[in-house]
């Protein structure tokens, strides 16, 4: 039997006053817990609703990216956590207990895995409340209370998650169980995956407490334990692990320990944040803010409990070390650059080498508590490292999660400068084959499939999906090379890491392969096709708009089958604007570059095994390249070619490499478009800046 959830009838009286917060169980979670049954008719109706309303026409969300709020409406602060802490911890009592936050149970889909959320040393299970709102669209969140009197110790905190997961293995035994745990809940996640080694769990650990044995906190067990109850050690210390300035600026007026250096923190915010009179009326109102959460901190962590969970520290540290080798699970760890609490950065690099399926995200500027600060998104970070799946394998259609707006909104805002350095002019053409400027001849309905030519370093990708994202309010998917998703344990420089990437995957880049070229065509999505892959975009002097497409009719059969529009495009400007210094033959030649040109390639996914020539010569390199000015990028799309009406023609071979030939002959139109950007370039010739004569010019020569 489930245990009964409970939202207003519960015997704590913490719980009864979150009443329109939580949904509660009350037992230890010995019985199951019937995750995701709750509410499940209620739900089903709630999504046929949602499925409707999306199926109406909306105003495009993403056409005026400055205009996005940064944060969603919805997303609730760290005001919200102590205010929600204070009513959790107010007459509390009891064992363990897992909870669902509502806001995270309203949008839920059946069909959405577990995340069980293990708290850090707050114990409150109320870490993940700046994420809520997002998580609760991904995920059946719950979230484990430890009361703040509970004595549980940490073998026994292990089997209570261990009967869950357990339970809800059985429940769906195809779906991934997410164990999301901060410091001391990682342990508990690590422990856990050790003892259900065959278990499908995905673990996103947080500053793992594993590194306990080499905390500054370690030595305060003993002191806690000769120290008189009047002695306020406890607060000052959580004090001075806060993660906002605020918290570091108030910890030096009240002159209590910290780590932390004022005035860097100080300096910082004033480049930040504006002018010094600004910044001190924003630092005293934070200070006042500050001063009303010290009562509930005192209470969520009094001497006794913070005593009891140091020496939990101590052996859930000890257990999650001892099973290291038993973890098959897998990994994504988070780590802070600033954590005054654990040594996380050398712990991550420990762990990514003792773990097999193990990946690291750095946040150089954050400290111990990643998850109450405001520029860490939970969701994002999931959706970057490819770790969102609803079943045993990533499935690059239906486990995607398009970017929300604020999430393209800080893509937007960190590709700005790009925009406005190159001003990108679109151009496409109308199914009558009139050229206009804009992207109004791109269809609306996929599956469409556009195919073109790689730019030097393939810098062209980025204007072309932010300004189809924001004019049309369409998600181009790119097929990228899979050095952007393999997952190398030694990475070394030159290589790039593999968080480089997480924008691209963001945005749906998925690897190149016939299997993921299938999902996006079934899936009717728009999809971003370059031939010429890794050889084009890293070609040499004098290889300017050279195309290097293999013979073979790759993709024409594919898109045929589901009837997909085919746009062939051609862009001019950044090869004309940027000059390469040392090419790859260039490299070579240099004895410890060509190691390394060596290495890195030998260590990256092959492509095109069974092909010759140049296609075949992708050598993963960095050319070394001077920039010119001015700059500006100018897309062609040509006219859609429709395969649905080609379908029985192309089932043949034949058919299919003459379309091939005849997209790859059309594609860039690239004699067109560098007349036009000579004339751009001298000031004597007509200008291409203005709509008319540019226009004029491709109709004139077509």
């Amino acid at each position: 039997m489930p245990p009964r959830l409970r939202r207003a009838t519960s015997s704590y009286g913490g719980v009864r006053n979150l009443s329109r917060i939580l949904a509660v169980s009350t037992e230890r979670g010995g019985r199951g817990t019937g995750f995701g049954e709750n509410g499940k008719h209620e739900k089903q109706k709630l999504n046929q609703k949602v499925v409707k309303e999306e199926s109406e026409v909306k105003p495009n969300i993403y056409a005026n990216p400055e205009k996005i709020p940064e944060f969603e409406e919805d997303k609730k602060w760290l005001k919200d956590y102590f205010g929600e802490c204070k009513e959790m911890i107010r007459s509390d009592g009891g064992p363990p207990r897992w909870f669902s936050p509502l806001e995270c149970s309203s949008s839920t889909s059946p069909d959405c895995p577990l995340l069980l959320f293990l708290p850090g040393i707050d114990g409150t299970g109320l870490g993940l409340i700046m994420h809520h709102h997002k998580l609760g669209k991904m995920f059946n969140v719950w979230c484990l209370h430890i009361p703040v009197q509970d004595r549980t110790p940490f073998n026994e905190l292990v089997k209570i998650v261990e009967r869950t997961v357990r339970s809800e293995n059985y429940r769906s035994p195809n779906r991934p169980i997410y164990l999301v745990g901060e410091s001391i809940g990682a342990c508990l996640a690590i422990s856990v995956a050790a003892r259900n080694p065959d278990m499908d769990l995905v673990l996103v650990l947080s500053n793992p407490a594993t590194s306990f044995s080499q905390s500054q906190l370690q030595p305060l067990i003993p002191l806690l334990e000769m120290m008189p109850d009047q002695f306020p050690i406890n607060l000052p210390y959580i004090l001075s692990l806060a993660t906002s300035y605020f918290a570091n600026m108030l910890l030096n007026f009240l002159g209590c320990i910290s780590n932390s250096n004022p005035l860097r923190v100080l300096m910082d915010n004033v480049v930040k944040r504006g002018p010094l009179p600004q910044i001190i009326g924003e630092l005293s109102q934070d200070l006042a803010t500050m001063s009303s959460y010290l009562p509930v901190l005192a209470d969520i962590v009094p001497r006794q409990t913070l005593l009891w969970k140091l020496n939990l520290l101590k052996s859930g540290s000890a257990c999650g070390n001892s099973c290291l080798h038993a973890v098959k699970a897998q990994l994504l760890i988070l780590c802070s650059g600033r954590d005054q609490l654990l040594p996380s950065q050398e712990e991550s690099q420990r762990l990514q080498k003792a773990l097999p399926d193990c990946e690291i995200r750095m946040f150089e500027e954050s400290g111990h508590f990643l998850f109450l600060e405001d520029n860490v998104d939970l969701v994002t970070i999931i959706k970057g490292a490819s770790f969102y799946r609803r079943g045993k394998h990533f499935d690059c259609a239906s486990d995607f999660m398009p970017p929300t707006p604020s999430e393209f909104k800080k893509l937007h805002d960190s590709i700005s400068w790009v925009l406005t350095a190159t001003s990108p002019v679109m151009l496409s053409t109308l199914e009558d084959g009139k050229v206009v400027r804009g992207l109004a001849g791109i269809p609306s309905e996929g599956p469409v499939l556009f195919v073109g030519y790689h730019m030097l370093m393939g810098f062209e990708v980025i204007p072309l999906v932010a300004q189809i994202m924001m004019e049309r309010n369409i998600l181009v998917r790119g097929i990228a090379h899979p050095a952007m998703f393999v997952r190398v344990k030694d990475r070394r420089p030159p290589e790039p890491e593999l968080s480089d990437f997480d924008v691209i995957r963001v945005m749906g880049a998925v690897p190149v392969s016939a299997a993921n070229f299938y999902k996006l065509m079934s899936s009717k999505s728009h999809a971003l096709l370059y031939p010429g892959g890794v050889r084009e975009a890293l070609h040499r002097k004098g290889e300017e708009y050279k195309l290097f497409w293999p013979d073979k009719s790759e993709f024409v059969r594919m898109a045929a089958r589901f009837g997909a529009k085919i746009i062939p495009f051609g862009v001019v400007g950044e090869d004309d604007f940027a000059e390469i210094i040392l090419d790859y033959n260039d490299l070579m030649k240099i004895p410890w570059r060509r190691e390394e040109i060596e290495r890195v390639t030998s260590r990256t996914a092959k492509l095109r095994t069974d092909a010759s020539g140049e296609i075949a010569n992708q050598q993963m390199h960095i050319p070394w390249v001077l920039p010119k000015f001015p700059g500006r990028f100018y897309y062609y799309f040509g006219k859609p070619i429709l395969t649905e009406e080609m379908k029985v023609e192309l089932r043949e071979k034949k058919k299919c490499d003459e379309m091939y030939l005849h997209i790859k002959e059309k594609d860039p139109y690239r004699n067109l478009l560098s007349r036009v950007l000579y004339q751009a370039s001298h000031p004597g010739s007509t200008s291409p800046f203005h709509l008319p004569s540019f226009v004029a010019t491709i109709l004139k020569l077509r």
